[in-house]
């Protein structure tokens, strides 16, 4: 392997604050995460230490506002940093990510009383959150999820099975939507569940071709009492939650997606320039610098793509078809880059030696998860050729 370090990424940056974020980012990821990755993705090891630093560090609640613990950072600046940590290893980059999609629903549609009272230690306190939508039958058509709350006395009494979740088992506090009324969207309803509450187990986690350090696992809720001080929002209005939450999700992933290219281009270009073959390095080799040159580019256009819904959103404007565009080709450029880094590695990127087959592995999961990319081309249509069936 060549000694050539990867030139770090040129970012622009709202403010000198978010530059030194940055570099601390930085730091922290080559001293603390990169080292172990390989070792601990191959043992199935989650980095809760990690996690916890990272809350010591600020850095679990960025977007979110500082009365509460939060980094007051806007979105163009949080992303970047996902972007960062997850081009040291995903598992921890997507973790942020959920973690941070998890908080979503107190930090925007709590009470002034439920934000003061739990939002300090989800941002700051060492806590990791999981968010809960999908289920067993409803993935993709997550409106027709099953889990039920039914009130009983000043609470709630929830029970069904929620599936595919990040940090299941292992998070401290659940955001789960659940049916409090009719069939369909209007009958779902949001609540805040600690993960300690009687009734609230995980099941083992599932056996996955990638992303083996982040647990995903079933969540099961079998008579979990929680009070009516922890139902977020109105009753029925927790799909629309639900849906405001993904928006802004689906650009954490698209961040994501483009540190892990972004990792895989590194290792391609400082594999190319180190091998020789005919007497010179592969990396002089027409074929070779066309695909490294493609590489970068798809790599660039994502990154300008998320950053440019970012930049929406923290502008309060709308921004759902941008981020349903970023998820879509930031992921399907992870995909297609980690493809090519395995191809230009030849024979040693088929080998866990190197890390660009853990890559290729991980880059799958991006396109599947927070609405796979065929629900994104949906979400895309419908904004510039209006809804089905008019």
């Amino acid at each position: 392997m060549s000694d050539r370090d990867p030139q770090p990424v040129e970012r622009q940056l709202p403010t000198e604050e978010a530059r030194d974020l940055l570099a601390l980012v930085r730091e922290i990821a080559q001293r603390e995460i990169a080292p172990k990755a390989a070792e601990e993705e191959e043992a199935g090891r989650f980095p809760r230490e990690v996690f916890t630093l990272l809350s010591e560090s600020g850095l679990l609640g960025l977007p979110y506002g500082a009365e509460y613990g939060g980094g007051d950072q806007p979105y163009e600046v949080y992303l970047q940093v996902l972007e960062e940590l997850a081009m040291a290893r995903l598992t921890v980059g997507m973790g942020v990510s959920v973690h941070t999609l998890a908080s979503y629903a107190l930090a925007t549609y709590g009470t002034k009383q439920q934000q003061v009272e739990h939002l300090p230690a989800m941002l700051g306190g060492g806590l990791l959150g999981a968010y809960c939508l999908s289920e067993p039958s409803s993935g993709s058509d997550a409106a027709s999820l099953r889990t039920k709350a039914v009130r009983e006395g000043e609470g709630w009494v929830l029970d069904g099975t929620k599936a595919w979740i990040t940090h299941g088992g292992i998070a401290d506090f659940y955001t789960v939507m659940a049916r409090t009324g009719e069939d369909g969207p209007r009958g779902i309803t949001a609540f805040l569940v600690p993960g300690d509450a009687p009734g609230l187990s995980g099941a083992a986690p599932e056996k996955k071709m990638g992303l083996k350090g982040s647990p995903t696992a079933q969540v099961h809720l079998d008579g979990v009492r929680i009070g009516d001080d922890r139902r977020i929002g109105e009753e029925g209005q927790g799909f629309s939650i639900a849906l405001s939450a993904l928006d802004s999700g689906r650009l954490g992933i698209a961040a994501c997606a483009i540190g892990l290219a972004q990792a895989a281009l590194d290792q391609a270009v400082a594999y190319a320039t180190e091998r020789r073959q005919f007497g010179r390095p592969i990396a002089d080799f027409q074929g070779l610098r066309f695909m490294i040159a493609d590489m970068a580019t798809q790599i660039e256009a994502g990154r300008a793509l998320y950053l440019a819904a970012a930049r929406l959103r923290d502008a309060g404007r709308p921004f759902a078809r941008q981020a349903a565009m970023a998820k879509l080709h930031c992921t399907d450029t992870a995909m297609k880059v980690a493809t090519d880094a395995v191809q230009i590695l030849g024979g040693y990127g088929y080998t866990a030696d190197f890390p660009a087959e853990r890559y290729m592995r991980e880059a799958k999961v991006l396109q599947i998860v927070e609405g796979t990319n065929q629900i994104q081309r949906m979400v895309i249509a419908r904004h510039v050729a209006g809804p089905e069936g008019r």
